[in-house]
């Protein structure tokens, strides 16, 4: 990073955002269209806005300073949080927290971010609201599970199913709306990624939208931890020995997709249901084997999206060993 690069964080919520710089100090502007324009003034060429991935709170200012062609950062707010655990901070306002984000900028490298190509915007909102309507779905079930095993019958019951259909029908089309745009923006790469045994559509589909179409990774160790399959130790000294668990941080519900896959992957795919059976014949938990092989699954996936060509279960690497 040049010397000269000014660096801003930015803690943004619903209605206002606050920055904060060591040439700057601290400001607050309204999360408006005129809030951006306000701020813009403040800034130029060597100017670098840091902020946190907040739900969508970011997007709208992090497009507006991208088409100023001012540098923007996106970063995990785990990783924030992290930082500011490290320092020691005890203070937990806005103004803190974007005082930290500047000081992690100026501590670490950072990444510049750039915006999703225009359908992967479209489908991640298509997904957010199918994401919603599941939880809708499965709370009206519930429901309906609870009357029925109480008796009730009647215009509550008829009510509630009448919700349930009319939800499970928005579902369908909106994936069907979802599918749609994949294949018209990345038809060969979908028909890859389901050429692995154990990876269907819909799994294939919710890959593309979660990763932008595998950009933002470098390694699937990346993938695996962004999808919270990655293994957590917790061990310290010699009383401590926790057992190792994923960290399930990320997307749930591609999680208990591929968690689904690994089913049908254990039977099928060659190279997971060796390391399936490995795994089982070593006295581990069947759990833990199927976790095993979602982080294959993953590993899979991965290389077929950056090789560009499908999956062979007897590919073998031409580099030589050492």
């Amino acid at each position: 990073m040049d010397k000269s690069t000014k660096i801003i964080g930015i803690d943004i919520s619903k209605d206002t955002f606050d920055i904060w710089s060591e040439e700057l100090g601290h400001k607050k502007f309204d999360n408006s269209l005129k809030g951006f324009r306000l701020f813009n003034k403040l800034l130029d060429d060597k100017t670098l806005c840091v902020m946190e991935y907040t739900a969508s709170y970011y997007q709208k200012l992090a497009l507006f300073l991208y088409d100023k062609q001012i540098q923007v950062s996106v970063v995990n707010p785990l990783t924030i949080k992290r930082f500011i655990q490290m320092k020691l901070q005890r203070n937990k306002t806005d103004k803190s927290d974007s005082k930290m984000i500047s000081y992690y900028a100026s501590e670490q490298d950072v990444k510049l971010w750039k915006p999703a190509a225009d359908y992967i915007e479209q489908c991640s909102v298509i997904h957010t609201t199918i994401s919603v309507y599941f939880k809708q779905s499965t709370a009206l079930k519930n429901k309906l599970h609870s009357f029925t095993s109480m008796g009730v019958k009647g215009k509550v019951v008829t009510s509630l199913k009448r919700q349930l259909r009319n939800i499970n029908n928005e579902i369908k089309e909106l994936e069907n709306i979802l599918e749609q745009l994949i294949k018209e923006n990345e038809p060969e790469l979908l028909t890859n990624l389901v050429s692995i045994k154990g990876i269907g559509k819909k799994t294939a589909i919710l890959l593309i939208v979660t990763t932008s179409g595998f950009t933002k990774f470098e390694n699937a160790r990346q993938l695996s931890s962004f999808f919270g399959l990655a293994p957590a130790e917790k061990s310290s000294g010699s009383s401590v020995r926790g057992k190792t668990r994923i960290t399930k941080k990320g997307n749930g519900m591609v999680r208990n997709h591929l968690f689904m896959c690994s089913f049908t992957a254990s039977q099928t795919n060659l190279q997971c249901s060796n390391l399936y059976n490995r795994i089982v014949a070593k006295g581990k938990s069947k759990k833990l084997a199927l976790i095993a092989v979602c982080n294959k699954l993953l590993k899979q996936v991965f290389a077929v999206a950056k090789s560009g060509i499908p999956y062979d279960p007897y590919y073998k690497s031409c580099i030589p060993s050492l």
